[in-house]
C-alpha cells in the first residue's frame, strides 16, 4: 500500500481523533490508531471500547487497500513538529513495515495487523425506534460551552454526570447540574424537527465540542444505548449515560422579585479578589444588596485576613444580605458572554437566577447557584 497527503491535513485529522484515547487503556492495542485505505480514501480510527471516533481525508496516489495500526502519540508527535508539505506513506503488506517520506526525511517504523485492532459490537436496533434529526455545530458547541462546567462529579447520582439534550422539534435544551448550581440554555437557532431526550457524558461532551467546532451540519442518532454524531469529515459513537435526568424546570425559580444588574467583567473580578482573602475551603463571599450598589466581604479567621468591595448597580427590591460560593459564582459569570448579567433574588435561603441582562431572540441562557449560610 501506499498514499500521499499533506503533513497538515493529516495531523489535524489524527490530532483530533486521539482526543478518544484514554491515558490507560486495558488493550494495548487501543493505543493505535486504526488507518484504513479504500481507494483514494483514509480513514483514520479510534476507540476506548465504548466509543469510537473516525476521520475521513482523501489522499492522492493510492495504491492497494488494506487496514493497519500505529502508535497514536507518536504519530501526533511527529505530524505536529513536520513542516505543512506533502509526505507519502509506504506500507509493506507482508510485514507491515511502514515508511513515511518527505523531502528532508525518512521514518520507519512497524504497524500492527489493522484486524487485530477490536470491532465495535453491532448496533442491532431497528431504524423505527432511532430518533434522527439535524443541528448546526455551532448549536451543539454553544450548548456544551454554557453547560459542560455545571455537570455534576458525584458517582452516586450518575445522571448528573453528563449532559441533558432535550429535544424539541423547535429548538434543543441543554442541561446541566450538580445540585449547587444548575445551568439550561435553550437554543433554536436550527429546528430539530423531532423529540427526544439523552444524557451525554462528560468525555462526550468534550470530545464533541473540540472536534466538531469547525463543521457545518451534524447529523445526530440517538438510540437506547448510544448517540451517532456524523458530519462531512468525522463519526462520534458515544455510549450515553443510563437513568432519568432529574425535572430540571421544577426546581427554576419563578418567584424572584428582586432584580441586581450589574457589569459583568466589573463584578466578576471583584468577586475574584476578594475571595482571595476568604476561607479557601467554603469559598463563601458575602453580598450586601443596595439600591446603588452591592458590597462583597469575604474573611478568613484563621489567618486573620478580610477583604471588601463595593460595585456599581442597579438594584430594584429591599436590602438584603446573602453568601454564595466564589468558586461557583466565577465559574457563572465566567460563561457567560454579555456586558451585564442580572441576578433575580427572593430571599437569603433561596436560590439566585442569573440570566443575560439583554435578550437573544434565538437562544436562552439562565443559570442557578444555591445560597451558603451565613452568620451576621
Amino acid at each position: 500500500m501506499k498514499f500521499n497527503v499533506s503533513s497538515k491535513t493529516i495531523y489535524n485529522f489524527v490530532s483530533s481523533v486521539s482526543k478518544i484515547i484514554n491515558a490507560k487503556n486495558a488493550m494495548p492495542i487501543l493505543n493505535n490508531f486504526l488507518f484504513v485505505l479504500e481507494g483514494d480514501q483514509l480513514t483514520i480510527r479510534a476507540s476506548d471500547m465504548e466509543n469510537y471516533l473516525v476521520g475521513v481525508l482523501p489522499v492522492a496516489d493510492a495504491e492497494g487497500e488494506g487496514r493497519f495500526c500505529l502508535d497514536a502519540r507518536r504519530i501526533v508527535e511527529l505530524f505536529k513538529e513536520m513542516p505543512d508539505q506533502g509526505i507519502e506513506f509506504i506500507i509493506n503488506d507482508d510485514n507491515f513495515e511502514v515508511t513515511i517520506d518527505y523531502t528532508k526525511g525518512r521514518y520507519n517504523t512497524i504497524a500492527l495487523n489493522g484486524s487485530e485492532y477490536p470491532e465495535e459490537e453491532a448496533d442491532n436496533v431497528p431504524d423505527t425506534e432511532k430518533v434522527k434529526f439535524s443541528c448546526t455545530a455551532q448549536q451543539a458547541v454553544k450548548g456544551i460551552e454554557n453547560t459542560l462546567f455545571a455537570t455534576g462529579k458525584d458517582e452516586i447520582r450518575p445522571q448528573m454526570m453528563g449532559i441533558l439534550w432535550d429535544v424539541k422539534p423547535e429548538h434543543i435544551v441543554f442541561v446541566a447540574t450538580d445540585t449547587r448550581k444548575l445551568v439550561r440554555y435553550t437554543d433554536g437557532t436550527s429546528q430539530p424537527g423531532a423529540t427526544c431526550s439523552f444524557i451525554l457524558p462528560e468525555k462526550g461532551a468534550t470530545v464533541l465540542k473540540n472536534v466538531f467546532s469547525k463543521e457545518d451540519s451534524i447529523d445526530v442518532t440517538v438510540s437506547k444505548t448510544s448517540v451517532l454524531f456524523k458530519s462531512a469529515s468525522f463519526t462520534f459513537c458515544c455510549r450515553l449515560i443510563k437513568g432519568n435526568f432529574p425535572d430540571y424546570n421544577r426546581v427554576i425559580p419563578t418567584n424572584n422579585p428582586y432584580v441586581l444588574t450589574v457589569d459583568r467583567q466589573s463584578f466578576l473580578t471583584a468577586v475574584r479578589r476578594v475571595a482571595v482573602f476568604g476561607n479557601e475551603g467554603g469559598g463563601l463571599v458575602k453580598f450586601k444588596f443596595g439600591p446603588e450598589a452591592v458590597k462583597l466581604s469575604a474573611a478568613d479567621n484563621n489567618f486573620g485576613t478580610s477583604g471588601y468591595e463595593t460595585v456599581p448597580c442597579s438594584y430594584e427590591g429591599q436590602e438584603m444580605m446573602m453568601g454564595f460560593s466564589s468558586m461557583f459564582l466565577t465559574e457563572i459569570l465566567s460563561t457567560f458572554n454579555c456586558p451585564e448579567v442580572e441576578i433575580r433574588i427572593a430571599d437569603p435561603s433561596r436560590p439566585a437566577l442569573c440570566v443575560p441582562a439583554e435578550k437573544n431572540p434565538e437562544s436562552e441562557l439562565l443559570m442557578i447557584l444555591m445560597p451558603m449560610n451565613i452568620t451576621d
